[in-house]
């Protein structure tokens, strides 16, 4: 069977805190062989057990800030004091082997990486089945005080009027159909003309060898 090259995407999942992102995240990168998360840039120091290249790749301010000023950043920011960005580099050489990489971003990163990336992307924002089941996620996964829930919560509507910059727009009230629908999208896109590098050649040996073969 051919397989023909291919271009990869960059999948960027975005959702209220609690709507299952990071749950959905972890499933894909267990089921699509061909999915990478991506590793962003920091300034600030490595944790304990943290290892440079695959959590992130750590780097001075004055090493971020030069790469930032020469446009090697597809999207970056300033949190807590410590920045962060996505290398362009490492981005650009793994689309080119035909590898998807996985963004857990906000709509903020979201818009920053259209800007940098136009049809490479594919966004996909994740809506809960209702407020009132969102607040109950939180809570059930036990990792937050009474007091940053509701900031979460005070968040989501912010959060949640981006919906409409995104390419699909699901509601996560079944994890495993939720899932089911992210594959089908990475199905869909991944055959998107415009991502088969190696289609118009293919096409033109197939007339060549038509025309050879029947005289045409």
């Amino acid at each position: 069977m051919t397989k023909n090259k291919r271009r990869g995407l960059m999948l960027v999942l975005s959702s209220p805190s609690g709507a299952g992102k990071s749950t959905l995240s972890k499933l894909l990168l267990e089921s699509e062989h061909d999915l990478v998360m991506s590793t962003s840039a920091t300034t600030r120091k490595p944790r304990p057990g943290e290892v440079d290249g695959q959590h992130y790749y750590f780097m001075t301010q004055e090493v971020f800030d030069d790469l930032a000023d020469n446009d090697g950043f597809l999207e970056y920011a300033t949190v807590f004091g410590n920045s962060y960005g996505t290398p362009r580099k490492k981005v650009e050489e793994a689309l080119e082997a035909g590898n998807d990489i996985l963004f857990d971003i906000d709509w903020q990163g979201t818009q920053q990486l259209v800007q940098k990336a136009g049809s490479d992307l594919v966004r996909i924002f994740i809506l809960p089945p209702s407020i009132p089941e969102l607040e109950r996620r939180l809570y059930t996964r036990g990792q937050d005080s009474e007091d940053v829930i509701n900031g979460r919560m005070a968040e989501a509507a912010s959060e949640i009027s981006h919906w409409a910059e995104y390419d699909y727009v699901l509601i996560n009230n079944d994890l495993d159909e939720c899932l089911k629908e992210i594959q089908t999208i990475l199905t869909v896109e991944r055959k998107r003309k415009t991502r088969q590098t190696g289609l118009t050649q293919f096409v033109r040996s197939l007339m060549s060898k038509a025309k050879e073969t029947y005289n045409i």
